[in-house]
């Protein structure tokens, strides 16, 4: 498991290209038959990539889950969501199983004692894309298509931001503890994902960018809106933003995006808004 300690801003103003892909993104997470697992410590956010081909991958394969969490299994204390990002694929959840296609989103419970994954085809695999906040209370775990999400159109085509935040893992759709997870599509000819920008004090963030066209990119916006700084990513990358910190991204093409977050509230409208020109 790939440890990510809590950065202050005033070290990231000083940090290099390398160093603030260190910090900040997550690559690499999608191995056949392994759970590729990144804890940061901001809001104990865990994200893990999951690819089973030949096997039945269990979700704690090769953590240390007493070591790193100090719990008897990964769920004990935790709650988690997960999207399904490539072929057809299962979820089995302490006996019961879930059927997972393309952009379906499974929501698991504090309490979860038994997690597994499964393709159903070997040529053809899934890719299980998971976010995992601390939970205090245990909620119903529960199979999300995109026909159960809460369908939010927005932006405007003339400013290359014109998008549908779909809801899944939201209060208006299901209860959870703090975890909160959705899917943005962005329109063909459209590149800005959450432009106006803004921060939230409250919350922390982590996208994880694809269906980016091969040989394209997304540059993303992060850092301090007096301060700003860019990752540039690839199909099925991950980044991390700190409460303090903008999340905004442009694409060489148009791409989507599943974004999750974690910490004090679920309201969505406590967030401090930015004109663009405010940044620099």
């Amino acid at each position: 498991m790939d440890i990510r300690y809590s950065a202050s801003p005033r070290d990231v103003k000083r940090y290099t290209t390398q160093e603030l892909r260190d910090e900040f993104l997550i690559t690499g997470l999608y191995v056949p038959d392994t759970v590729q697992a990144t804890y940061s410590h901001v809001d104990r956010m865990v994200v893990m990539g999951v690819m089973p081909v030949n096997e039945r991958v269990p979700v704690d394969k090769g953590i240390d889950v007493w070591g790193n969490f100090g719990t008897q299994f990964f769920l004990e204390r935790r709650e988690a969501g997960v999207f399904n990002l490539g072929g057809k694929g299962s979820i089995e959840v302490d006996g019961e199983r879930y059927e997972l296609g393309y952009e379906d989103c499974l929501y698991i419970s504090k309490g979860s004692r038994s997690v597994t994954f499964a393709s159903a085809d070997p040529a053809d695999p899934a890719r299980f894309y998971l976010a995992s906040t601390p939970a205090h209370k245990a909620c119903k775990t529960t199979l999300l298509t995109m026909d159960n999400a809460n369908h939010r159109p927005c932006g405007d085509k003339a400013l290359a931001n014109e998008r549908v935040i779909n809801q899944f893992i939201h209060p208006d759709v299901l209860e959870t503890c703090q975890l909160s997870m959705g899917l943005t599509q962005l329109a063909p000819g459209s590149v800005w994902n959450t432009m106006p920008s803004h921060t939230h004090e409250r919350r922390m963030e982590v996208y994880t960018y694809f269906e980016i066209p091969e040989d394209q990119v997304v540059f993303h916006m992060m850092g301090q809106p007096e301060e700003t700084r860019h990752l540039v990513m690839q199909n099925f990358d991950a980044v991390i933003s700190p409460s303090w910190s903008i999340h905004s991204g442009c694409g060489t093409a148009n791409y989507t995006f599943i974004w999750a977050m974690g910490g004090e509230n679920q309201a969505f409208d406590d967030m401090d808004n930015l004109k663009p020109s405010e940044m620099k």
